[in-house]
Formats: C-alpha cells, sequence, structure tokens
C-alpha cells in the first residue's frame, strides 16, 4: 500500500490547492470536465492511435497516450479560458457541463470500439492506485512540483484572478490570456493524474477538500491548511478501509472524502456561532475605508 499512499497524498498535495481556486471561480465541475477530456484522449491513445504515434515519433505507447489526453485538455483550457465573459447570457458553467457530456459520450464510443470496452471506461472512472509504480510517483512528483513552483511564482496574479477577478480587471491583466495559463496548468496536472487515479477519484481530491476549507474560513492560508490536513485524513482513512475490507480502492476513497465532508458540516454546526463572528470580522476588514474616515471595531 506504501505507493499507492504515497502517489495518492503527492496528488491531494496540488489538488487541493488548485480546488481553492476553482471553488473561488466559481466552476466547481471544470476539474470533472477537464479529466473527462484527458480520459478521452487515454481512450484514443488506447484504441491504437497512442501505439501509431509513438511509433512516428519513436517514444513509447504510454508517453504518446500522455501527449494525446494532453494535448485534449489543452483544447478544452482554450475554450474554458475563452468562455469567460462579462455580463454573458450563457454561464461558463453550461458550456463546461456541455464539454463534460461530450467527452464522456465520446469516451464511450471509443471504448465500445475496443475489446473489454466496459473494463477500460471503469479504469478511466476509478483508475488504478493500488498498481501505481515508483517511477510513476518520481515523474508525478517533479511534474507537480514544477506546477506547485508556477503557481507560486505566479500567485498574485492567479490568486488575484480567482478571488478577485475585478480586481485584476480594474489592473487592466489579460485575464483571458491568465486563464488560460492557468487552466492549460491545471490539465497537465489532470491528465497525469487521471490516468493514476481515474476521474472520479481526481474530482474527490480536487473539490471536497477546498470544500470544507471554505465551510470554516476564508482567510487564504487557513484555506489551504485546511484542505491539506482534511485531504490527507480521508486519503488515509479511505486506503486504509479499502485495505481492511478489501473493497475497491477508487470508490471507497471517493466514499471516505463524502463522510469527510458531512462530519465538515456537522462541525460547522456545532461552531456556526463562532464562524459567524469570524466571517463577519473578515468582511468588516476588507470594506472600503473613505478618505478622512474613522473606522472603529465594534
Amino acid at each position: 500500500m506504501l505507493p499507492a499512499l504515497v502517489a495518492a497524498l503527492i496528488l491531494v498535495g496540488l489538488h487541493a490547492y488548485m480546488g481553492i481556486h476553482i471553488i473561488a471561480r466559481g466552476v466547481i465541475f471544470v476539474d470533472l470536465a477537464l479529466a473527462q477530456v484527458a480520459a478521452l484522449g487515454w481512450a484514443a491513445a488506447g484504441l491504437g492511435l497512442g501505439h501509431d504515434l509513438g511509433q512516428l515519433l519513436g517514444i513509447s505507447d504510454a508517453t504518446a497516450g500522455y501527449f494525446i489526453g494532453l494535448a485534449a485538455t489543452l483544447i478544452a483550457a482554450a475554450l474554458f479560458s475563452m468562455s469567460r465573459m462579462k455580463h454573458a447570457y450563457v454561464p461558463q458553467e453550461a458550456i463546461i457541463g456541455i464539454v463534460y457530456v461530450a467527452a464522456t459520450a465520446g469516451t464511450i464510443l471509443l471504448a465500445a470500439q475496443a475489446p473489454r470496452g466496459s473494463e477500460h471506461v471503469e479504469h478511466l472512472l476509478t483508475g488504478s492506485l493500488l498498481w501505481v509504480t515508483w517511477p510513476e510517483i518520481i515523474k508525478t512528483a517533479i511534474i507537480y512540483g514544477l506546477i506547485g513552483a508556477v503557481h507560486w511564482l505566479l500567485r498574485e496574479r492567479f490568486l488575484t484572478i480567482s478571488l478577485r477577478p475585478h480586481e485584476a480587471a480594474a489592473r487592466g491583466w489579460r485575464v483571458r490570456g491568465w486563464d488560460f495559463v492557468f487552466y492549460a496548468l491545471f490539465g497537465v496536472m489532470v491528465t497525469l493524474s487521471v490516468a493514476i487515479a481515474g476521474v472520479l477519484v481526481v474530482f474527490s481530491f480536487l473539490v471536497i477538500p477546498a470544500v470544507i476549507a471554505f465551510l470554516f474560513t476564508s482567510r487564504t492560508s487557513y484555506l489551504l491548511a485546511i484542505a491539506w490536513a482534511s485531504g490527507i485524513a480521508a486519503t488515509v482513512v479511505g486506503l486504509y478501509a479499502s485495505y481492511v475490507t478489501d473493497m475497491p480502492t477508487g470508490p471507497v476513497i471517493v466514499c471516505a472524502f463524502a463522510a469527510a465532508l458531512v462530519l465538515a458540516f456537522a462541525l460547522r454546526g456545532v461552531l456556526r456561532d463562532k464562524l459567524r463572528d469570524e466571517r463577519v470580522g473578515e468582511t468588516w476588514d476588507r470594506l472600503p475605508v473613505a478618505e478622512g474616515e474613522v473606522r472603529t471595531d465594534g
């Protein structure tokens, strides 16, 4: 179970952080859509396209499959970056939903053409976390480390656009261009993680820890701490439960994350008054003060 645990913790580390951006942007299902697009690319590669591309470029079939999945994901990332429009009658979530449905249908059609297609679809949904190898883990850690480094260097841009989009527009930033950079990095991450953990687990890693964090605070540093802590705890519990019960690892991890969310809602109910006071204080701290106005706490 050690390789599976290490791989899962690496995935949670970056996905929980990216989930904060996704929740703040209000594009909750962008991960599910991009993950399904990556799965569509992997399905096309498994049907023979990956082998043909590998022979053409002189690379392995697995590497060719990754590039095919990444190419499909980058196309979707470009579409999502262009779909953010001011005063648009068509919400961005509608575009995301359409991409998800189309990618899902395409994946099913491609899988139907392959031997044991239903097993291939199940693999894309739930992953093969238990069979991850150390070379895959090292490759994932390096790529995730590079993505994390880029986000650290550009943290002001990404956080401002995600948390305060009007401020980013007022500064004259090219928001759509930065959105493409964000979604492109997101696509690289998702394409790699879907091959390891599957669509459902990847979605859980991204969204649920971030939702748990936003239940308790809106301060960036606290958001990260809560998302990482809850994600790590749910991952460990899920893997242990899978080991003890001998049940499929992916679905058990998803259920563990769902249980963590239920517990978070219960805890939030207990701490409701205290959290309300904290939220009021945070909102008060962000209110602008006019010139010459004196503001006091109380």
